[in-house]
């Protein structure tokens, strides 16, 4: 079942949930997929027929949160270009292990996308391969008793696994992000590794309508694994 934030024209935002691709080959389950079949039925459209679903966007297999999708080709092409010009307002909550020294800070790097591999790794300013990568944190709460900090990010480029591997590359990787060194679960431990979420969750986004001149922000609600270790009701500073 789809957990739709917004259904705003052209744009579609839903709620992703751990577990499950954004898009896939044939034969393998995605949120397009799903979007597809959830206008078939609704608007009785015979299984074969073609449904079209723009993705300007990606967020990791195992992250949570806001994502947009579009139903029209213009649609996805005005936010795309917004995300191509860093005029898209993106804010990350993220669970990292350890206590982060520094209340608020830049994490500045060049990453690599290893070939073959769904991983990244920071290298040197001089590799071939390496691509700049710059992101803004600040600490939003401590829990010395979990031995995690919970962060709100910004980022400024949109790398493979960004966040991901410069949290862990500084010692603090995300909650269940085992591919990165994690050692504390977070959520369900499905035997099948793929279906496990981390504690990456993508709160909030701000575009600007594609057919609207306003812009337009969506707020994404944690799931209840969040909840064993903050409190919604708690509300940080702008």
């Amino acid at each position: 079942m789809l957990d739709f934030i917004a259904q705003d024209g052209p744009v579609w935002v839903i709620n992703k949930p751990p577990g499950i691709l954004v898009q896939s080959p044939p034969g393998i389950d995605s949120l397009v997929d799903q979007i597809k079949l959830h206008v078939k039925q609704a608007e009785g459209r015979p299984e074969e027929s073609d449904v079209y679903v723009g993705v300007p966007h990606r967020l990791d297999r195992p992250a949570t949160g806001a994502i947009i999708f579009t139903r029209n080709v213009r649609a996805a092409k005005r936010i795309s270009e917004q995300f191509q010009m860093r005029t898209v307002r993106k804010h990350y909550w993220v669970l990292v292990e350890g206590l982060l020294p520094d209340e608020s800070g830049d994490w500045e790097d060049f990453l690599r996308k290893v070939p073959g591999i769904p991983l990244a790794q920071i290298v040197g300013p001089k590799h071939p391969e390496g691509r700049w990568a710059l992101l803004h944190y600040r600490v939003l709460q401590r829990f010395p008793d979990k031995n995690c900090s919970w962060l709100e990010v910004r980022l400024e480029t949109g790398r493979t696994h960004q966040i991901r591997v410069q949290a862990a590359s500084r010692g603090f990787p995300i909650l269940g992000d085992a591919l990165y060194g994690s050692t504390i679960p977070f959520g369900e431990q499905f035997e099948d590794e793929r279906l496990r979420a981390i504690a990456l969750h993508s709160r909030f986004i701000e575009i600007k309508h594609p057919t609207r001149d306003e812009r337009v922000a969506f707020e994404a609600p944690l799931s209840e694994t969040w909840r064993d270790f903050v409190s919604e009701d708690f509300v940080p500073d702008s």
